[in-house]
């Protein structure tokens, strides 16, 4: 995992302000370079991390698990804050996530983790969904995931058409929750509407 240099953030973010024509020493932006390095330490503490490694702790499922007529686990509205890597504005929104357990369940928190590691970095909403499925795939070699991931989107609602109110849906489905039947199933567990961009797809 790369390490945020504040110092380099600092002097880019003073050189921005003089581009638009502000003098960066003024009082009101004197310490804007530092306030925004000590932001960006925050929103892209996880750049070049491996979500999978966000999750703690996990136990043994119930009946041991990876049987057929396992049931999903699902987690409902996770907050969670990313930066769109397009234009640096902020998308946020919440999270679903529904898994089938192995051998092992998450610990709730650490499902969070999970989100948290995969947006605290430059993202796509697309990709970010895709990173959650995957690290809950792989770090708990879960038989199914479904993530479902409905965020509203700063260079929407800030830029161009000014959308204030649009908000975007994005589905990754992996494993036995690829499924049709059980992908519906799931989503009509999480009573969010059907999403209107489907990534990642795999039986």
């Amino acid at each position: 995992m790369a390490s945020v240099d504040k110092e380099r953030i600092e002097a880019a973010v003073a050189e921005i302000l003089a581009a638009i024509g502000e003098d960066p020493a003024r009082e009101g932006l004197a310490e804007t370079p530092r306030r925004v390095a000590a932001l960006y330490a925050e929103l892209f503490g996880s750049v070049g991390a491996d979500p999978a490694a966000a999750l703690g702790s996990t136990f043994g499922a119930p009946d041991g698990g990876g049987h057929a007529s396992a049931q999903p686990v699902l987690m409902r509205d996770i907050t969670f804050r990313s930066v769109c890597e397009h234009h640096l504005l902020p998308f946020e929104g919440v999270v679903h996530v529904a898994y089938v357990p192995g051998a092992v369940v998450a610990g709730l928190g650490s499902v969070v983790a999970v989100v948290e590691s995969a947006s605290s970095r430059p993202q796509l909403q697309e990709r970010l969904t895709d990173d959650i499925a995957d690290a809950l795939e792989r770090g708990l070699g879960a038989s199914g995931v479904l993530v479902v991931v409905d965020a509203k989107h700063g260079c929407v609602s800030a830029r161009g058409p000014r959308q204030t109110r649009s908000t975007t849906l994005t589905l990754a489905a992996r494993g036995s929750l690829a499924e049709p039947a059980a992908r519906a199933e799931t989503i009509a567990l999480i009573g969010t509407d059907a999403p209107r961009h489907v990534t990642g797809e795999t039986a």
